[in-house]
């Protein structure tokens, strides 16, 4: 319950900011081109409000609605969530949104994505600049990688250093990663000391690369003993520091990776178990252990074979060492002027990803990745953790401004194309074609929204 609390906590100061700031850069322009805004609220208030307060000789009424689904801010003379079309039958008066010019309209509707993309690349600069960037470098996991039998059909072979590609040298292991395999054709790595060069077909399935179980790379983990948990069944049969697994129910394996694997074996067989014998016969594992002091060489009659029950969540209670304990990190530090330039070019990256990731949520395996409240909500830490909040603020910014960009009727996108075409054009869509595309961009949001929260509960449920 705690973690929940601390992530939903994170999750709605991250929303509340982002909102704010949002509404905030088309309350700017509105008020900089003297458009009337009659409500600026956080959160909507469908029926009632939590707080509202209109200062004396003021127009806009301040307030906190009870629905977070986002928020709002009610220009005069706009046709927007509010559906408002009394006022729109009124003789158009002078300090109304629909008396400005179309370039000035253009501005106030651009105002909150223009606002949430520059707070995400100043958050990026900040974030350089008090923490600076660090990460374990591909080239330094000695390790290596474990693949998966399609990367091997490509010509990879576990142990191989990830180096680079023909579009750019890898940084560390992360989607970028991932990303720039699906797209190159040569890939080069280092194999026992050798630079091989691969040749890729230039355009494999992000998609089906991250979801693959296992995934198409992973860093190499020996499979050997870090920490044992007391009371755990690893404990119970003398697991100790340095030990290493060498197979489980009669399955060699030659490092974590392999061992998860099995593990995956097993969590597959208990979605079958009917009785609670049949889930005791699963639980009761076989592992080879070679011991720590038998490491440097060791025999088959050296190798301890033990039998252990499994907790019902199919844990023996052991970790091997991380990433982190692995490897020596690299860290880049930025001072002011270093990191501005250098949060820019990482904002504009993962706003690129982001944008070349969207043709995979018209699949049916990416419509079936779409996450809503529940899925953005786990992405952010356990505990409270400043650099994963503002990171994942960032993050989020830039979802919401290129969200909101997209050409759909109730989103800013759909206002700047009727814009866009009435400055080409010169003629101006009628009230009545905008209310109704309002409604239907209303009715394909709320779509998204009810697919996206489902997924949310499907995979709660054990369902995806």
């Amino acid at each position: 319950m705690e973690i929940f609390l601390i992530r939903l906590l994170q999750f709605m100061l991250a929303i509340s900011i982002l909102v704010l700031l949002h509404e905030g850069g088309h309350f700017f322009f509105s008020k900089l081109f003297g458009v009337r805004v009659e409500k600026f609220y956080l959160f909507f208030d469908p029926w009632f409000h939590l707080f509202e307060y209109k200062p004396k000789n003021s127009d806009t009424a301040y307030g906190v609605g009870w629905l977070p689904l986002g928020g709002y801010c009610k220009i005069a003379g706009m046709i927007d969530e509010s559906f408002d079309t009394e006022q729109m039958k009124k003789p158009v008066q002078h300090w109304e949104f629909r008396a400005k010019p179309a370039w000035q309209r253009l501005l106030i509707m651009i105002g909150g994505v223009l606002v949430n993309f520059l707070l995400a690349l100043f958050i990026y600069s900040m974030i350089l600049f008090h923490w600076g960037d660090t990460y374990i470098a591909t080239r330094d996991m000695s390790y290596g990688m474990k693949f998966n039998t399609e990367a091997k059909k490509l010509g990879f072979q576990d142990g191989d250093i990830l180096l680079g590609t023909n579009k750019r040298p890898f940084k560390d292991f992360s989607v970028d990663l991932f990303r720039d395999l699906s797209e190159a054709t040569r890939v080069d790595v280092l194999r026992q000391g050798k630079q091989v060069s691969l040749a890729l077909p230039g355009k494999i399935s992000l998609l089906d690369m991250l979801k693959d179980e296992p995934s198409f790379a992973r860093p190499f983990i020996p499979a050997v003993v870090d920490t044992v948990i007391p009371g755990t069944p690893a404990e119970k049969f003398g697991l100790a520091k340095g030990d290493t697994i060498k197979a489980i129910n009669g399955h060699v394996v030659d490092s974590q990776n392999e061992f998860i694997f099995e593990l995956g074996r097993l969590e597959d067989m208990m979605t079958a178990a009917r009785t609670s014998q049949d889930s005791l016969r699963i639980r009761t594992a076989t592992l080879v252990v070679a011991r720590n002091k038998q490491l440097a060489d060791y025999k088959a009659s050296h190798l301890d074979t033990v039998k252990t029950v499994l907790t019902p969540d199919l844990k023996f209670g052991f970790a091997p060492k991380s990433l982190a304990q692995m490897y020596e990190p690299t860290h880049v530090s930025y001072s002011l002027l270093q990191s501005i330039p250098a949060g820019v070019k990482y904002g504009v990256g993962v706003l690129r990803g982001y944008v070349d990731d969207m043709k995979y949520v018209f699949t049916a395996d990416g419509a079936k990745s779409l996450g809503g409240f529940g899925a953005i909500g786990s992405l952010f830490p356990p505990t409270w953790d400043w650099y994963m909040f503002w990171r994942m603020t960032a993050f989020l910014s830039i979802i919401l401004a290129f969200m909101n960009i997209l050409p759909i009727p109730a989103l800013d996108g759909g206002h700047v194309l009727f814009l866009l075409y009435e400055m080409i054009t010169r003629r101006k869509p009628s009230e009545n074609f905008m209310i109704r595309a309002e409604y239907v961009g209303f009715g394909i949001l709320m779509l998204l929204m009810i697919v996206a929260n489902l997924n949310d509960i499907l995979r709660w449920l054990g369902y995806m």
